[in-house]
Formats: C-alpha cells, structure tokens, sequence
C-alpha cells in the first residue's frame, strides 16, 4: 500500500504558470529552469495579474511564479484572488522590491518563497526544489488520507456492528455516542426497537460442533434476520457468544420475532429463539432495553413449547375483542385450568395480565408516535370503551393516557413498557 502511493507521488508533474508583464523576464525564467529535473512543466505565461487568474483557474496549474507589478492586478491581489479560486495552488515571488511590507504581507499569505530580480538561475532552481519537496510532502498526506477514508468507508458495516456492540453493552455514552452515530452515519435519535436472536444448540454443543460450521450457521441466520428486516434502518451485531443483536430505527411488525423463529427454522432446519422490545427512553437508555432482550431471550430456555406458543397468540392478537382464555386453550388444543396455570407457572403472570401488558405497550407506543385521539388508541389496541382503557392504562402506568401524553411520555414507566 505504502508503495504504491509513493509511486503515484514521484511520477507526478507539477504544472507551472509564470505571471510577468516582462516577456523577456518571462522567457529567461522558463529557459534558465530544468523543468522536466524538478519534476514540473510550465503550461502557461501571463503578462497581468487579470489573465494569470483566468488563465491558472482554466489550466489548474499547481504553482504560480508571481511578479509584485502587474497591469490589473498586483502580485499580493492576484494571489488573495487565486486563493479563493485555486486554494490547493502554491506561490513563489517575483519581485523588484525590496521592501519589508510586500514580504511582510507575501509571508501573511503563505507565499512559499520571495526572491528578488534580477533573478539567479541557482537560487530559483533551489527555491523550486524546496517547492517541490513541499508539493510531494503535502500530496503523500492527501494520498495517505484519501487511502485511509476508502479504507473507513470500505469498512463501515463492520464498525457499525463493534459500536453498536459496545453502545448497547454500556461502553459508550454522553457526547462520544452522538459523534460515532454522525460518524458512521447512524441516525442520531433513539432506536424504536431492540431485539435478541439466540441459537442454544450452538452454545450447549460449542465443545463438538466445529467452529467454522458455526459461524458459517450464525452468518446463515444474521442473512434470514436482514432479509426478514428488509429496508428497514436497522444493524445486526454479534457478542463473542453467539448472540445476535437487532438495533432498529424504523418498527418492525408485531410478529417479526415470530415470524425470525419460523423462517430460521425453515431455511436452516435449526432451532433460535428470538425477542424484539419496544424502545421507548433516550439513547443513553437504549442499553437498558438491550439487557431486558437478553433476559428474555435467555430465559427462553425453561419456557415449555405450549407456553411460548400462548405468548406469540397473545402478542399477535391482543387487540382481538374475543380473545379470551377459553379460546386460546381451544386453539393450543389443552384446557383453560391447565393453560392459566402453566402460564403463572412459567410467566409469573396471568392470562389476563399478559393481554394487558401486550395492550399497553402498544398504547404508550401509539401514544408516544401518533396524534390519534385516545378513543382511537382504545379501540387500536382492544377495548371496548376509552373509560376501560383509561382505567387499565392507569393502573399499568401510574397515570392517564390523556396525562402521559401531556407529560410527553415521562410518567411512571412500569415494567409493562421496559
């Protein structure tokens, strides 16, 4: 790599202009120099300060041997000029004038050399020199820096995935976050949602399954979880465990965790475990979120398939008005005592509390989303009245909807909504 920027640097020719109403000035500079030695070619002469701005913009001339008295435009004018138009090209003075000021105001500028007439052939083959090194310095920079930006952008999704890891893991905040979010391009406000993808089988046969059919496994399921995401603005991250992670700026259907656990099953004939939560805090809380995924996700394991199956209807199909206990046991093909009672068992949490979580989490997300009217969002989400909402909103939040809404989503956040 190295290399090859050096080998572009050496064999580049600078392109000269030499701005001085004397001709024969002009003719003794462009003969006196071994141009094609110092690496460098003049394109072009001016004979006033107006023709050698027209003619260094139209020629993209690198360097311009400037004379201090022109026609026009003086040397010190012409040079203000071409820094507006030409800021990338280089001075050197030529000057009668031995005066303090005009060297004064050419060091101002950032002339990278004055010399006076009559010109010596040797001091300005030297000063050219000097130039030379300076353009080559400075062109090496600009390739080094170029090279390195392809290299960043080349490698962006790979640091999205290591900062989103180390964001949600609790390792970034305050101002470094929003700055790698601008960095990488990430949108700047909080996820909508967080999600967990697990594959326990990975974990328990770690010490037997070869570790290249593993993450060739795990590659497999991160390619069904973005095709499943689609456009939506979303990352996939992977802790040293196995676990993927989901960072999600646009929502995702209900269903989608769901919807992750058949299709992984289908295409890949294995078995993962998958949970996508609702963010509703600052990005500085988002890790919060992340760790609640990671418990549910992880506490999968001791859930029984009749139970997970309940859970999925009753997040699917809350806001249903005839969805009761009676017809999701007839639907799982067990009875209402047993259902209710593996439920509490393994949720801690009734039939009835589970619909209402599910009903409330979606409230507080219409609620903190959209301008609907509150008799609205109780119907959206399964109610029959707004004063059987309210009620149960209440209860669940620790105030009214008309009050969070208000508040702008900073009441009592229960674990209903974390």
């Amino acid at each position: 790599m190295k290399e090859s920027i050096e080998s572009t640097t050496t064999t580049k020719n600078y392109r000269v202009l030499i701005a001085d109403d004397e001709p024969i000035i002009r003719e003794g500079i462009r003969d006196a120099i071994d141009w094609a030695t110092l690496g460098m070619e003049v394109v072009g002469e001016a004979e006033d300060g107006e023709e050698a701005l027209e003619r260094a913009v139209d020629m993209d001339v690198d360097v311009v041997l400037v004379d201090m008295n022109m026609p026009f435009l003086n040397g010190i004018e012409l040079i203000r000029a071409l820094q507006q138009k030409c800021p990338r090209c280089r001075y050197l003075i030529i000057s009668g004038h031995d005066e303090f000021a005009y060297a004064q105001e050419a060091v101002r500028l950032g002339v990278e050399d004055y010399i006076l007439k009559p010109v010596e052939a040797e001091q300005l083959y030297s000063a050219l020199g000097r130039l030379r090194q300076r353009l080559d310095e400075e062109h090496q920079r600009t390739a080094y820096v170029r090279q390195a930006a392809h290299q960043i952008e080349r490698n962006i999704p790979l640091l999205r995935q290591r900062f989103c890891l180390e964001w949600l893991e609790g390792q970034i905040g305050g101002r470094d976050l929003k700055e790698q979010l601008t960095f990488l391009r990430l949108p700047s406000t909080p996820p909508v949602q967080i999600g967990t993808v697990r594959w326990p089988a990975s974990e328990a046969r770690k010490t037997v399954m070869r570790e290249n059919d593993r993450q060739l496994f795990l590659y497999a399921v991160e390619n069904v979880v973005s095709e499943l995401l689609g456009d939506l603005p979303h990352v996939l991250f992977r802790d040293a465990s196995g676990l993927i992670g989901i960072c999600l700026w646009q929502e995702a259907p209900e269903e989608i965790a769901s919807l992750l656990e058949q299709q992984i099953s289908a295409c890949l004939n294995i078995a993962i475990h998958a949970h996508v939560e609702l963010h509703i805090g600052t990005l500085e809380e988002t890790p919060g979120t992340y760790r609640l995924c990671r418990e549910r996700v992880y506490g999968e394991v001791r859930l029984s398939p009749l139970v997970r199956r309940a859970r999925q209807l009753i997040q699917e199909e809350y806001a249903e008005r005839d969805l009761t206990l009676e017809s999701l046991a007839t639907r799982l093909q067990v009875s209402a005592v047993y259902l209710s009672r593996v439920l509490k068992k393994e949720l801690d949490n009734s039939f009835v509390t589970l619909v209402t979580h599910a009903r409330i989490r979606k409230a507080v997300q219409l609620l903190d989303s959209t301008t609907l009217p509150i008799h609205m969002i109780a119907e959206r989400v399964g109610y029959d009245t707004q004063h059987y909402f309210s009620t149960a909103f209440k209860k669940a939040m620790g105030i009214s909807p008309a009050q969070y809404r208000k508040d702008g989503g900073t009441g009592n956040r229960s674990s209903v909504t974390q």
